[in-house]
């Protein structure tokens, strides 16, 4: 290989670029040495830069630099068995510039989304949820012993994580989804509106939710629960759940209602709200039941209904449904590594607060509710939400099905049951 340098222009006015020119192989290297001088300053005889040039000294070194370096790449790849090319000594050269990881962990990344999209407006369960998968990711990091850093977190780390809550934590397959799922919402932030570099593709963050079966209690159970004597303490406990299994409210809603909340409607009353985790508006009928129930507490306080801490009603209500008779057994199917657990488990055990609002729809669906109105009283943004109700009513396809096979029951094209299947008495004032 030979190496020489000349001026671009040796005739110009002006000051002109010094370039490299390599032959290897019959190819031709050309390089600029990022360096000008005029004619008059420029030794062609020596390659090099005359006294008169400002600076000749580091001038002259850099061009010799550049040729040591020039040799040294056409060295090491013909030892390395590469043939020298322009191309490959021209990337020896320079060579692309390493990319900068940023020392970021996912897990601070992940708290300052969180203070994002609660600027955003998110809702504080919404936010929760997002606090626990930071926990997650936390332990995560410590049970392995290095840090989650977010432009090198490649699909092995996910694979790891999963094999982490899955067979380690043992979580259930919805916890992993909503980790995994809101992960994916964090690198997707980072990527499209912060301009981080990820180091796997989105579409590959995969989690399978499963379908969990929801309890109700049947009109029967219903009818038992109002009927039961109960101690002081766990009467307004029946009476609260009573109520939002008759108009299908969250527990989040019920414990917010006040007096401005009702209004009167055609002779009778509707509750007006705006539901607390969706905020979306919804207008329910009181029922002669559920007007009961009000009475019973009118005037006792600012608002409508005595509701304790969820937590207690949660645990009150299990004594509640356990002196109502509500005792049968329930099998409880759980996926634990991958594996389907079967358990059974005594009703009550089961009952929260949310029981309620699933009640309130499974009983709609079987008076013959359409399921459209139902959408609008339980205040779902997609109908297919309803529609999860519609799947779990056994008694409403058994029904059905008798109907259509054997003309017995029903008569009409609604599907409706006999005003009996949800009878309930309202409640003394």
């Amino acid at each position: 290989m030979t190496i020489q340098f000349y001026l671009r222009d040796p005739e110009s006015a002006t000051p002109t670029a010094v370039y490299l020119l390599a032959r290897t192989g019959g190819q031709r290297l050309r390089l600029s040495s990022g360096e000008k001088c005029l004619p008059s300053q420029w030794d062609d005889k020596r390659q090099q830069f005359r006294r008169s040039y400002p600076g000749y000294q580091e001038a002259n070194e850099l061009l010799a630099s550049m040729a040591a370096r020039l040799v040294e790449a056409h060295r090491r790849q013909r030892a390395a068995g590469i043939t020298p090319t322009p191309a490959t000594l021209k990337e020896a050269l320079n060579p692309a510039p390493a990319p900068v990881v940023l020392e970021q962990r996912l897990i601070e990344l992940m708290t300052e989304f969180r203070e994002v999209l609660r600027g955003r407006g998110y809702m504080r369960d919404t936010l929760r949820h997002y606090l626990v998968s930071r926990n997650w990711l936390r332990d995560f990091e410590a049970y392995r012993g290095r840090r989650l850093l977010v432009e090198a977190y490649t699909l092995a780390d996910h694979d790891a994580l999963l094999h982490y809550l899955t067979i380690q934590r043992k979580l259930a397959p919805n916890s992993v989804y909503t980790l995994v799922k809101n992960l994916k919402a964090l690198l997707r932030h980072l990527r499209d509106e912060r301009g981080y570099t990820l180091g796997l593709d989105l579409k590959h963050l995969k989690a399978v939710p499963v379908d969990v079966d929801k309890v109700y209690l049947t009109a029967d159970e219903l009818a038992r629960l109002y009927r039961t004597v109960l101690p002081d303490n766990l009467a307004p406990v029946r009476d609260v759940f009573l109520f939002c299994c008759y108009t299908g409210l969250r527990y989040s809603d019920v414990y917010q209602l006040h007096g401005g909340n009702v209004a009167g409607w055609d002779g009778g009353q509707v509750l007006r709200l705006t539901q607390s985790k969706t905020r979306r508006p919804v207008s329910i009928y009181l029922t002669e039941a559920a007007r009961g129930i009000l009475d019973k507490y009118a005037g006792e306080r600012a608002k409508l209904l005595p509701v304790y801490q969820n937590q207690v009603m949660n645990r009150y209500l299990k004594r509640v449904c356990r002196l109502a008779g509500v005792t049968g057994l329930v099998e409880v199917v759980e996926i634990v590594q991958g594996r389907v657990s079967k358990t059974q488990q005594p009703k009550y055990e089961l009952i929260t607060m949310h029981t309620a609002r699933h009640t309130f729809a499974t009983q709609s669906l079987l008076r013959g509710m359409p399921v459209e109105v139902l959408q609008k009283i339980l205040g779902h943004a997609n109908i297919k939400t309803t529609l999860i109700y519609a799947k779990i009513v056994e008694d409403f396809q058994h029904q059905t099905m008798r109907r259509i096979w054997e003309g017995q029951g029903l008569t009409d094209s609604t599907g409706a049951l006999d005003s009996r299947i949800c009878a309930v008495e309202p409640s003394a004032a």
